[in-house]
């Protein structure tokens, strides 16, 4: 009986070294990069934001001072993971509502969805768009501002079809705070 009870033991040490090793293993998984606390003109919490992106070693982010004075103004704010561009906001100020066009989405099969004047969402991106002015007629300009996230790369398609909506509408608030549109 004894012996049994060796044997038994010494088939049962081999698992649990391949456990151990794999839970090493497992440890030493990338991560996505730290990032700042807030990101993209503070618009964008990054805890938000991280689920979205990623693995990878090294962040960078990029943005220009969020100012729209003329037509066709834009503004763009770029995460990069390990060199590529993995998250994106960015938006223009149109005169004219007729000017905002997400054709390029149509092969997307975008959705619609409840942030700003209209909204679309499809599966790497969302778009929406502000009335700050409307135009008073064809010589005398609005302003409208079309608002941009997209995403490359994302980890899970569920958790971003999800919180695409949510980043939008603080986007959103945002400009709408910023710019003085109503």
């Amino acid at each position: 009986m004894r012996r049994s009870r060796r044997m038994t033991l010494a088939f049962l040490s081999p698992a649990i070294l391949v456990a151990s090793l794999t839970s090493c293993a497992d440890s030493e998984k990338k991560s996505v990069p730290e990032l700042p606390s807030r990101i993209c003109w503070n618009v964008f919490a990054s805890k938000d934001v991280t689920p979205l992106l990623p693995t990878g070693d090294k962040a960078m982010l990029r943005a220009r001072p969020f100012v729209l004075a003329e037509e066709l103004d834009s503004v763009t704010c770029s995460l990069d993971i390990d060199g590529a561009t993995k998250f994106t906001a960015y938006a223009t100020l149109r005169d004219f509502e007729d000017q905002i066009d997400w054709a390029p989405m149509d092969e997307a099969k975008p959705a619609p969805i409840n942030v700003g004047r209209k909204g679309i969402i499809w599966y790497d991106g969302a778009a929406s768009y502000i009335v700050c002015e409307p135009a008073q007629s064809p010589s005398r300009p609005g302003r409208y501002v079309d608002l941009t996230i997209s995403t490359d790369g994302s980890p899970d398609e569920e958790v971003l079809q999800k919180s695409l909506p949510t980043l939008m509408k603080q986007f959103v608030t945002f400009a709408q705070r910023e710019l003085n549109c109503d």
